[in-house]
Protein backbone atom coordinates (compact mmCIF):
# COMPACT_ATOMS: atom_id res chain seq x y z
CA UNK A 1 0.00 0.00 0.00
CA UNK A 2 1.51 3.56 -1.04
CA UNK A 3 1.51 6.24 1.60
CA UNK A 4 -0.75 8.14 -0.52
CA UNK A 5 -3.80 5.56 -0.41
CA UNK A 6 -2.74 5.24 3.40
CA UNK A 7 -3.84 9.03 4.15
CA UNK A 8 -6.15 8.65 1.74
CA UNK A 9 -7.72 6.09 3.62
CA UNK A 10 -6.91 7.89 6.71
CA UNK A 11 -8.62 10.78 6.00
CA UNK A 12 -11.84 9.13 4.85
CA UNK A 13 -12.08 7.27 7.77
CA UNK A 14 -11.62 11.28 9.65
CA UNK A 15 -14.62 12.34 7.60
CA UNK A 16 -16.82 9.46 8.14
CA UNK A 17 -16.23 9.96 11.75
CA UNK A 18 -16.84 13.56 12.01
CA UNK A 19 -19.78 13.27 9.52
CA UNK A 20 -21.66 10.58 12.34
CA UNK A 21 -20.41 12.44 15.16
CA UNK A 22 -22.29 16.08 13.33
CA UNK A 23 -25.70 13.43 12.53
CA UNK A 24 -25.99 12.89 16.10
CA UNK A 25 -25.47 16.24 17.34
CA UNK A 26 -24.22 15.37 20.58
CA UNK A 27 -21.46 11.85 22.20
CA UNK A 28 -22.97 12.29 25.51
CA UNK A 29 -24.78 9.27 26.50
CA UNK A 30 -28.49 9.59 26.61
CA UNK A 31 -29.69 7.58 29.48
CA UNK A 32 -32.98 5.19 29.35
CA UNK A 33 -33.99 4.02 32.51
CA UNK A 34 -34.48 0.68 32.85
CA UNK A 35 -37.21 -1.28 35.69
CA UNK A 36 -38.08 -4.31 36.87
CA UNK A 37 -40.23 -6.43 34.72
CA UNK A 38 -39.25 -8.06 30.83
CA UNK A 39 -41.53 -6.29 29.01
CA UNK A 40 -39.96 -2.92 30.17
CA UNK A 41 -36.52 -3.83 29.62
CA UNK A 42 -37.46 -5.06 26.11
CA UNK A 43 -38.81 -2.14 24.61
CA UNK A 44 -36.02 -0.03 26.54
CA UNK A 45 -33.77 -1.95 24.89
CA UNK A 46 -35.24 -1.82 21.58
CA UNK A 47 -35.11 1.99 21.56
CA UNK A 48 -31.64 2.06 22.63
CA UNK A 49 -30.18 -0.95 20.08
CA UNK A 50 -32.02 1.48 17.07
CA UNK A 51 -30.26 4.75 18.85
CA UNK A 52 -26.59 2.97 18.73
CA UNK A 53 -27.26 2.15 14.99
CA UNK A 54 -27.97 5.58 13.97
CA UNK A 55 -24.59 6.58 15.49
CA UNK A 56 -25.66 7.97 19.26
CA UNK A 57 -23.85 6.99 22.75
CA UNK A 58 -26.67 5.00 24.95
CA UNK A 59 -26.03 4.20 28.91
CA UNK A 60 -28.86 1.83 30.44
CA UNK A 61 -29.53 2.81 34.13
CA UNK A 62 -31.50 0.65 36.13
CA UNK A 63 -34.28 3.11 38.36
CA UNK A 64 -37.20 2.69 40.50
CA UNK A 65 -40.25 3.34 38.17
CA UNK A 66 -42.13 6.07 40.12
CA UNK A 67 -38.81 7.31 41.88
CA UNK A 68 -37.52 7.83 38.33
CA UNK A 69 -39.00 10.95 37.71
CA UNK A 70 -37.17 12.98 40.17
CA UNK A 71 -33.78 12.28 37.34
CA UNK A 72 -35.86 13.30 34.73
CA UNK A 73 -36.56 16.39 36.15
CA UNK A 74 -33.19 17.00 36.79
CA UNK A 75 -31.46 15.86 33.47
CA UNK A 76 -30.14 13.03 35.20
CA UNK A 77 -31.60 10.72 33.40
CA UNK A 78 -33.28 11.10 30.20
CA UNK A 79 -35.87 8.61 28.60
CA UNK A 80 -38.67 5.96 30.16
CA UNK A 81 -39.99 4.43 27.77
CA UNK A 82 -42.73 2.58 29.47
CA UNK A 83 -44.74 5.10 32.17
CA UNK A 84 -48.78 3.14 32.10
CA UNK A 85 -51.77 5.11 31.82
CA UNK A 86 -52.84 2.53 34.40
CA UNK A 87 -49.88 3.66 37.28
CA UNK A 88 -47.89 6.26 36.22
CA UNK A 89 -50.58 8.93 35.27
CA UNK A 90 -50.58 11.01 38.79
CA UNK A 91 -46.47 10.82 38.59
CA UNK A 92 -46.84 11.84 34.98
CA UNK A 93 -48.54 15.13 35.16
CA UNK A 94 -46.99 16.19 37.95
CA UNK A 95 -43.83 15.94 36.12
CA UNK A 96 -45.03 17.45 33.16
CA UNK A 97 -46.54 20.42 35.34
CA UNK A 98 -43.21 21.29 36.42
CA UNK A 99 -42.13 21.41 32.36
CA UNK A 100 -38.83 19.70 32.85
CA UNK A 101 -40.47 16.57 31.69
CA UNK A 102 -42.36 16.05 27.99
CA UNK A 103 -44.76 13.20 26.72
CA UNK A 104 -42.96 11.91 23.58
CA UNK A 105 -46.27 10.15 22.68
CA UNK A 106 -47.81 6.54 22.82
CA UNK A 107 -45.32 3.15 22.60
CA UNK A 108 -48.70 1.79 20.88
CA UNK A 109 -49.45 -1.02 23.17
CA UNK A 110 -52.32 -0.19 25.49
CA UNK A 111 -52.28 -0.86 29.22
CA UNK A 112 -54.53 -3.45 31.10
CA UNK A 113 -53.41 -3.85 35.24
CA UNK A 114 -56.30 -5.00 37.40
CA UNK A 115 -56.71 -8.03 40.09
CA UNK A 116 -57.28 -11.22 38.12
CA UNK A 117 -57.84 -15.00 39.39
CA UNK A 118 -57.92 -18.31 37.55
CA UNK A 119 -61.01 -19.21 36.05
CA UNK A 120 -61.49 -22.33 38.84
CA UNK A 121 -61.97 -20.14 41.03
CA UNK A 122 -65.47 -19.15 40.03
CA UNK A 123 -66.63 -22.78 41.41
CA UNK A 124 -65.56 -21.54 44.64
CA UNK A 125 -66.77 -18.09 44.33
CA UNK A 126 -70.12 -18.40 42.73
CA UNK A 127 -70.41 -14.46 41.47
CA UNK A 128 -67.12 -13.41 40.34
CA UNK A 129 -65.78 -11.36 38.44
CA UNK A 130 -67.96 -8.76 40.16
CA UNK A 131 -65.81 -7.28 42.97
CA UNK A 132 -68.58 -7.71 45.93
CA UNK A 133 -68.63 -11.54 45.26
CA UNK A 134 -64.84 -11.51 45.57
CA UNK A 135 -65.10 -9.82 48.76
CA UNK A 136 -68.12 -12.37 50.13
CA UNK A 137 -65.44 -14.95 49.41
CA UNK A 138 -62.42 -13.22 50.70
CA UNK A 139 -62.27 -16.63 53.28
CA UNK A 140 -61.39 -18.92 49.77
CA UNK A 141 -58.64 -16.84 49.08
CA UNK A 142 -57.12 -16.73 52.30
CA UNK A 143 -53.65 -18.65 53.57
CA UNK A 144 -52.07 -19.21 56.89
CA UNK A 145 -50.30 -16.08 57.20
CA UNK A 146 -53.62 -14.04 56.31
CA UNK A 147 -56.38 -16.01 57.64
CA UNK A 148 -59.49 -14.87 58.02
CA UNK A 149 -58.36 -11.65 55.92
CA UNK A 150 -58.20 -13.22 52.12
CA UNK A 151 -54.69 -12.56 50.46
CA UNK A 152 -53.87 -10.64 47.06
CA UNK A 153 -50.81 -10.95 45.45
CA UNK A 154 -49.69 -7.31 44.42
CA UNK A 155 -46.56 -6.63 42.22
CA UNK A 156 -43.25 -4.92 43.60
CA UNK A 157 -44.54 -1.63 46.06
CA UNK A 158 -42.60 0.12 43.34
CA UNK A 159 -44.47 -0.55 40.82
CA UNK A 160 -47.78 1.99 42.85
CA UNK A 161 -50.92 1.14 41.87
CA UNK A 162 -52.75 2.15 45.11
CA UNK A 163 -53.94 -1.57 46.04
CA UNK A 164 -53.93 -0.81 49.52
CA UNK A 165 -55.62 1.93 49.48
CA UNK A 166 -58.31 0.56 47.67
CA UNK A 167 -58.31 -2.07 49.51
CA UNK A 168 -59.20 -0.01 52.82
CA UNK A 169 -61.81 2.51 50.94
CA UNK A 170 -63.82 -0.20 49.82
CA UNK A 171 -63.41 -2.20 53.25
CA UNK A 172 -62.46 -5.42 51.45
CA UNK A 173 -61.59 -8.33 54.00
CA UNK A 174 -58.01 -9.23 52.08
CA UNK A 175 -54.46 -8.47 53.07
CA UNK A 176 -52.39 -6.90 50.60
CA UNK A 177 -48.84 -8.84 50.31
CA UNK A 178 -46.39 -7.45 47.75
CA UNK A 179 -44.54 -9.67 45.48
CA UNK A 180 -40.71 -9.08 45.35
CA UNK A 181 -39.99 -9.26 41.56
CA UNK A 182 -42.18 -9.75 38.48
CA UNK A 183 -40.25 -13.17 38.37
CA UNK A 184 -41.93 -13.62 41.87
CA UNK A 185 -45.22 -12.51 41.26
CA UNK A 186 -45.45 -15.39 37.90
CA UNK A 187 -43.44 -17.44 39.56
CA UNK A 188 -45.99 -18.09 42.45
CA UNK A 189 -49.32 -17.72 39.97
CA UNK A 190 -47.54 -21.06 37.97
CA UNK A 191 -47.36 -22.67 41.17
CA UNK A 192 -50.79 -21.63 42.06
CA UNK A 193 -52.14 -23.01 38.73
CA UNK A 194 -50.79 -25.90 38.43
CA UNK A 195 -52.22 -26.95 42.03
CA UNK A 196 -55.41 -25.51 41.38
CA UNK A 197 -55.04 -23.33 44.88
CA UNK A 198 -56.18 -19.62 45.50
CA UNK A 199 -54.89 -16.85 44.35
CA UNK A 200 -56.10 -13.68 42.83
CA UNK A 201 -53.25 -11.32 41.90
CA UNK A 202 -51.64 -8.26 40.05
CA UNK A 203 -51.97 -9.26 36.11
CA UNK A 204 -50.92 -6.67 33.43
CA UNK A 205 -50.98 -6.84 29.69
CA UNK A 206 -49.48 -6.60 27.26
CA UNK A 207 -47.79 -9.95 29.09
CA UNK A 208 -48.01 -13.83 28.10
CA UNK A 209 -50.03 -14.55 31.25
CA UNK A 210 -53.75 -13.63 29.72
CA UNK A 211 -53.01 -15.57 26.90
CA UNK A 212 -51.10 -19.03 29.18
CA UNK A 213 -53.75 -19.44 31.60
CA UNK A 214 -57.58 -19.35 31.71
CA UNK A 215 -58.98 -16.92 34.22
CA UNK A 216 -60.59 -12.90 34.39
CA UNK A 217 -60.18 -9.39 35.67
CA UNK A 218 -62.18 -8.14 38.35
CA UNK A 219 -64.59 -6.25 37.84
CA UNK A 220 -64.59 -3.35 39.97
CA UNK A 221 -66.46 0.02 40.22
CA UNK A 222 -65.37 1.64 36.68
CA UNK A 223 -62.43 4.36 36.90
CA UNK A 224 -62.72 7.74 37.15
CA UNK A 225 -60.54 11.09 37.87
CA UNK A 226 -62.64 12.27 40.21
CA UNK A 227 -62.50 8.27 42.01
CA UNK A 228 -58.48 8.68 42.24
CA UNK A 229 -59.00 12.83 43.34
CA UNK A 230 -61.97 13.57 45.01
CA UNK A 231 -63.27 11.11 47.93
CA UNK A 232 -66.80 11.96 47.56
CA UNK A 233 -66.97 11.11 44.17
CA UNK A 234 -67.03 7.15 44.35
CA UNK A 235 -68.50 4.48 46.88
CA UNK A 236 -67.06 5.77 49.58
CA UNK A 237 -67.70 9.05 50.55
CA UNK A 238 -64.95 9.42 53.05
CA UNK A 239 -61.71 7.75 51.08
CA UNK A 240 -60.31 7.90 47.53
CA UNK A 241 -59.59 4.82 44.80
CA UNK A 242 -62.65 3.30 45.69
CA UNK A 243 -62.97 2.39 42.25
CA UNK A 244 -60.96 0.32 39.69
CA UNK A 245 -57.60 1.24 37.97
CA UNK A 246 -57.48 3.22 34.51
CA UNK A 247 -56.83 1.58 31.32
CA UNK A 248 -55.02 3.65 28.60
CA UNK A 249 -51.82 3.75 26.61
CA UNK A 250 -48.43 3.35 27.60
CA UNK A 251 -46.21 6.57 26.97
CA UNK A 252 -43.01 7.73 26.52
CA UNK A 253 -41.69 10.39 28.57
CA UNK A 254 -38.53 11.80 28.43
CA UNK A 255 -36.14 14.80 30.24
CA UNK A 256 -37.26 18.32 27.97
CA UNK A 257 -33.61 19.04 27.18
CA UNK A 258 -33.80 15.51 24.80
CA UNK A 259 -35.09 17.53 21.86
CA UNK A 260 -32.59 20.34 21.95
CA UNK A 261 -29.65 18.19 22.66
CA UNK A 262 -30.38 15.20 20.55
CA UNK A 263 -33.11 15.88 18.38
CA UNK A 264 -32.78 12.87 16.28
CA UNK A 265 -33.07 10.75 19.10
CA UNK A 266 -35.90 12.68 19.97
CA UNK A 267 -37.62 12.08 16.49
CA UNK A 268 -36.63 8.40 17.02
CA UNK A 269 -38.08 8.13 20.20
CA UNK A 270 -41.22 9.53 18.76
CA UNK A 271 -41.34 7.29 16.07
CA UNK A 272 -41.16 4.25 18.27
CA UNK A 273 -44.34 1.73 17.94
CA UNK A 274 -44.98 -1.80 19.02
CA UNK A 275 -48.23 -3.13 19.44
CA UNK A 276 -49.91 -5.58 22.48
CA UNK A 277 -49.25 -9.01 20.89
CA UNK A 278 -46.21 -8.14 19.26
CA UNK A 279 -44.68 -7.41 22.87
CA UNK A 280 -46.44 -10.37 24.64
CA UNK A 281 -44.62 -12.46 21.78
CA UNK A 282 -41.18 -10.91 22.80
CA UNK A 283 -41.75 -11.80 26.76
CA UNK A 284 -43.09 -14.56 26.63
CA UNK A 285 -39.69 -15.66 24.64
CA UNK A 286 -38.01 -14.77 27.79
CA UNK A 287 -39.78 -15.68 30.21
CA UNK A 288 -41.36 -18.89 29.19
CA UNK A 289 -38.25 -20.22 26.55
CA UNK A 290 -35.68 -19.17 28.40
CA UNK A 291 -33.79 -16.66 25.81
CA UNK A 292 -31.94 -14.28 26.55
CA UNK A 293 -33.38 -10.30 26.52
CA UNK A 294 -30.21 -9.82 24.03
CA UNK A 295 -30.64 -12.40 21.60
CA UNK A 296 -34.90 -11.57 21.86
CA UNK A 297 -33.90 -7.97 20.98
CA UNK A 298 -31.42 -8.66 18.19
CA UNK A 299 -33.71 -11.36 16.67
CA UNK A 300 -36.81 -8.38 16.41
CA UNK A 301 -34.14 -6.05 14.72
CA UNK A 302 -32.99 -8.08 12.19
CA UNK A 303 -36.69 -9.15 11.08
CA UNK A 304 -37.98 -5.65 11.59
CA UNK A 305 -35.23 -3.67 10.05
CA UNK A 306 -37.85 -1.58 7.89
CA UNK A 307 -40.04 -0.54 10.41
CA UNK A 308 -36.78 0.66 13.13
CA UNK A 309 -34.75 2.08 10.25
CA UNK A 310 -37.63 4.86 9.88
CA UNK A 311 -37.69 5.99 13.20
CA UNK A 312 -34.05 7.13 12.80
CA UNK A 313 -34.48 8.70 9.09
Amino acid sequence: MTKFTTYSATLMTALLASSAVAEVESLDPIKLTTHDWTGQIITTTIMGEVLKKAGYNVEYVQADYIAQFAGLKSGDLHIAMEIWETTGREAMDEAFGTGKVVNMGPTGMEAIEEWWYPAYMEKLCPGLPDWKALNDCAQEFSTPETAPMGRYLGGPVTWGGFDDERVESLGMDFEVVHAGTDAALFAELESAYQREAPIVLWIYSPHWATAKYDGKFVEFPPYSVECYNDPSAGMNPDAAYDCGKPTGPIWKVAWSGVADKWPGAADAIKAFDIDNDAMGALVGKVDLEGVSIESVVSEWMTANEAAWSSWIK
